[in-house]
């Protein structure tokens, strides 16, 4: 049964290109409940990092929701998934955050732990 809401709820997958100390890709599965006119809404995320972070190569999992209600963002956490590293972040754990620029590009910080630190 489908109920029908304000705001549709929707799910895509998403490959996103990361450049700088970050540099690779990801591949990410989007559930979000959002008004495109009014740019309302939450979503969750779960990507699938494979590249670099810090001279480290390999991959892991990170996951991230927010709520917006059209100029901002609430109820906002980022949490890199324990035992999902593979290679170099092996062990990886920690977290980061997300920024949205004005012009609405999305910059990404991974606060994080190697492996046996």
């Amino acid at each position: 049964m489908k109920s029908t809401t304000a705001l549709p709820v929707g799910v895509a997958t998403v490959v996103k290109t990361f450049e700088g100390e970050v540099a690779g890709r990801s591949t990410t599965l989007v559930t979000a409940a959002f008004g495109q006119e009014t740019g309302v809404g939450p979503y969750i995320a779960v990507e699938s990092f494979e590249g670099v972070l810090a001279g480290r190569e390999g991959t892991f999992d990170f996951v991230h929701p927010a709520t917006t209600s059209g100029s901002d963002r609430t109820g906002e956490y980022f949490t890199i998934v324990p035992s999902s590293g593979i290679a170099a972040p092996a062990g990886i754990g920690g977290g980061g955050g997300i920024a949205v620029d004005e012009d609405g590009t999305h910059r990404i910080r991974f606060d994080f732990e190697p492996a046996g630190q």
